[in-house]
């Protein structure tokens, strides 16, 4: 690109002297040619080198893309092992020490109270373990991939039967709203496991005349709004409902039918 640039202006002035030489000397002047022979060069370079801007600008952009994408793994990377090799291993060796105190006094309900506090801590962790592990780059691997990736998972651990009813097209979707969207659901999920004593979960997404929707409902024990809206614990569903205010959506969560339903709706032009 940059001999181009060097080249172009300069072959441009060889080729149009020749042809003015050979061929229209008799028909423009001395004084006319010498006239014409930078509004050519400007004209060409125009047309060359614009093309050619462009094309290293898009390169550029796609070396600032790559660049950030790998600071961002670099950085998930880094995030993942300090949880893995720093809290997630104290919080076993923790785990295992308060079991042989458990072992010298088993009367003291306090230690297994701690030991659950423990394992709910340890759980927290693994779930923060496992959103790192998804591709900071949804267009890596299919969409429905991750979804189903995400329930494996989760199946693997639980015994929830899940129902997946997804008929959002994916270029309704930016690469950013894959990532939030597929976080939340997974917090979703990830609460229903720890809380709502579930046996079946529901994921529904369709799109609608004004954007999309996408409902998680769970047969669990559901709640209390009152307890819902005073309780300060309830870290999950803050950090869904931020979410969804970062990226202009609509969340709401309610309890209709003995069931528990968490709401992601985005209207278009928002």
């Amino acid at each position: 690109m940059k001999w181009l640039i060097l080249v172009i202006p300069t072959l441009t002035i060889g080729i149009w002297e020749y042809v003015r030489h050979e061929f229209l000397l008799s028909y423009i002047s001395m004084d006319l040619g010498n006239l014409l022979a930078p509004v050519i060069v400007f004209l060409v370079s125009i047309l060359f080198l614009t093309q050619l801007f462009a094309l290293i600008e898009r390169n550029q952009e796609e070396l600032n893309e790559a660049r950030a994408m790998q600071a961002a793994m670099q950085e998930r990377e880094r995030i993942g092992r300090e949880l893995h090799d720093g809290i997630a291993q104290s919080l076993f060796l923790l785990s295992a020490q308060i079991d042989r105190i458990e072992k010298i006094d088993r009367n003291d309900t306090a230690f297994q109270d701690i030991k659950e506090s423990i394992h709910r801590t340890n759980s927290y962790v693994r779930g923060a373990i496992a959103n790192l592990r998804q591709p900071a780059d949804p267009g890596a691997i299919p969409w429905m991939h991750s979804m189903n990736s995400l329930i494996m998972e989760l199946k693997q651990e639980t015994d929830l039967q899940f129902n997946i009813e997804w008929e959002i097209p994916d270029a309704m979707l930016s690469d950013k709203e894959k990532v939030e969207l597929l976080a939340s659901i997974r917090e979703s999920l990830l609460n229903i496991h720890k809380h709502a004593e579930a046996s079946k979960v529901d994921i529904l997404a369709r799109a609608t005349r004004t954007g999309w929707e996408c409902h998680v409902r769970d047969d669990g024990k559901g709640f209390s709004q009152d307890k819902l809206l005073k309780a300060t614990n309830h870290y999950g569903i803050k950090i869904m409902r931020d979410r969804a205010k970062h990226m202009g959506w609509n969340f709401d969560i309610e309890r209709f039918n003995e069931n528990t339903i968490i709401s992601i709706q985005k209207e278009n032009g928002r």
